[in-house]
């Protein structure tokens, strides 16, 4: 019997995601992906001062390092990427399904169309330092996991899961069904993530972000439990994206 076509098409982008790798640059990145067991690493190109500096990371990854002069440094990296005299090429990591990965998670961030690789790698630091259990992006209209993301997440993308799924809404149902209290950052919202958590700081959070401009999308504002804003003093009561995400997440401990 042959196969639908929707069939043979999602089998054929699960294969092309299985092939696909990412070069990732910079001490940071390098070294954290060369210590992280959960990485599928492929080739490794240092100078040879960058190798001197990562020699342990190296040795404990078992890697043969590629040294190479660095006025010749031949990693296929997008000009102005500042490498340090480090690139990996490593598969994507794959954290599994998110009923498995937030579980235990008592706060999550996810993030509508936030595109910008400095802002999640940025976005993913914050996380790890507040003890968020994941960050959830989309497949698409989000950032993937680049080279770029990797060097602003400065090591976080190694430790901090980074889930990205078909359908952001479903994304939120499934935490609502889990228990979770969603909540959608928008600087119109009647209240602060403070107010909309009082007497409920024993359930698990999710803070939904959107990308800077356009703000959440009228499906995700449908979906979340409700609206929330961060408390500004004065009249100019914007941030970028990831402090934001920062704020929100400290806002959102339990105290």
């Amino acid at each position: 019997m042959k196969k639908p076509k929707w069939v043979v098409g999602k089998e054929q982008a699960k294969k092309a995601r299985a092939q696909e790798t990412v070069w990732l640059f910079g001490l940071h990145a390098v070294r954290d992906a060369l210590l992280n067991p959960a990485r599928d690493r492929l080739r490794l190109v240092v100078t040879r001062n960058a190798a001197d500096r990562l020699a342990d990371a190296i040795a404990a990854s078992g890697m043969e390092p590629e040294i190479v002069d660095p006025r010749r440094f031949d990693a296929p990296l997008d000009p102005g990427s500042v490498h340090q005299g480090a690139a990996l090429e490593v598969r994507p990591l794959d954290w599994g399904r998110l009923e498995d990965v937030c579980v235990t998670a008592h706060r999550v961030l996810l993030l509508d169309r936030v595109t910008d690789p400095h802002n999640v790698g940025a976005i993913l630091r914050s996380a790890e330092v507040f003890g968020a259990g994941a960050v959830i992006g989309t497949r698409h209209h989000s950032a993937p996991e680049t080279g770029a993301l990797a060097k602003a997440a400065s090591g976080a993308l190694e430790r901090q899961p980074y889930l990205r799924v078909v359908n952001l809404s479903d994304a939120i149902r499934a935490l609502q069904d889990m228990g979770f209290i969603v909540l959608g950052l928008d600087g119109e919202a009647d209240r602060s993530v403070d107010a909309a958590l009082e007497g409920l700081r024993d359930r698990p959070v999710a803070l939904v972000l959107g990308a800077e401009g356009p703000g959440l999308r009228e499906k995700t504002r449908e979906t979340v439990d409700g609206l929330v804003k961060i408390g500004a003093a004065g009249e100019f009561g914007s941030l970028n994206v990831s402090n934001a995400a920062a704020v929100a997440l400290y806002a959102s401990l339990n105290r």
